[in-house]
């Protein structure tokens, strides 16, 4: 396997759950969780990245590698910036970005993103998408979905029902999942995993926000803008979610409980 590390970026705010790295998890705070986690894939180095003394002091004391960056980065993109230089990580150099969120990822994952990456030498970026499973999803806007080309790199992201079936039987039951000459066309939820080169994660910040991103408050849609190629794994299985509220946050909990 190529080699490739991985950053977790944490930010201490969150309006939805104060103080969610250091939410506890059966004995560990959640951020650690998550880098132990990523530490089971095949990374040679997983950092977290954090813009508060109280994250990198429980990693400090979890033998967690951290670095401390700015507190005022308006996205997880400019604080991985930041730590690309504060590592003088090599501009060829593959990072995963592992969200500080998700303490049930799966390593696997994390290494297929990143093969996913070093396979394609003309695209900067690399992510991954699900088949989505019902029609609720499909709708729902909080449920970002992907399209690919061909050779599945991304065609665009978005909010909204896509692919849309024109034809379909019965308006509302199943568009997700559209026949086509008798075979399944499966609608894809994209996950927010990614792998960068680490010479485009320091140009990310710089480039001027795009409207579709503005429209539809993804990040990601400025690199398409651009004119900057996107691959996407497809995993056959559904990924993991993250942990966004306090709900979210006893799941996890019920589910490491064993």
């Amino acid at each position: 396997m190529n080699p490739f590390c991985v950053i977790i970026p944490a930010r201490l705010s969150s309006t939805r759950l104060p103080n969610k790295p250091l939410a506890d998890i059966h004995g560990l705070p959640m951020i650690v969780r998550v880098a132990l986690r990523a530490q089971e894939s095949k990374a040679t180095r997983v950092v977290v990245a954090c813009d508060d003394i109280r994250i990198q002091e429980v990693c400090v004391a979890n033998q967690i590698e951290c670095v401390l960056t700015q507190a005022t980065h308006p996205s997880g993109s400019d604080r991985l910036a930041e730590a690309c230089e504060l590592l003088n990580l090599e501009p060829s150099e593959v990072v995963v970005n592992v969200q500080g969120d998700e303490p049930l990822i799966e390593p696997e994952l994390i290494n297929e993103v990143a093969a996913k990456l070093h396979a394609n030498a003309n695209s900067v970026m690399a992510t991954v998408a699900h088949p989505i499973q019902n029609q609720a999803d499909f709708d729902n806007p909080n449920v970002v979905k992907v399209v690919l080309s061909r050779s599945s790199r991304a065609l665009y992201f978005t909010r909204s029902a896509i692919p849309f079936w024109r034809d379909a039987p019965h308006r509302g039951e199943n568009t997700f999942a559209p026949e086509l000459d008798s075979k399944p066309f499966i609608a894809l939820r994209h996950v927010g995993l990614y792998a960068y080169k680490a010479s485009f994660l320091k140009l990310f910040p710089l480039l001027e926000p795009s409207p579709l991103e503005r429209i539809e408050s993804l990040e990601q849609l400025r690199v398409l803008w651009h004119d900057h190629a996107i691959e996407v794994h497809v995993s056959p299985n559904v990924c993991a979610s993250g942990v966004d509220t306090p709900e979210d946050l006893e799941r996890v909990r019920k589910q490491l409980a064993h």
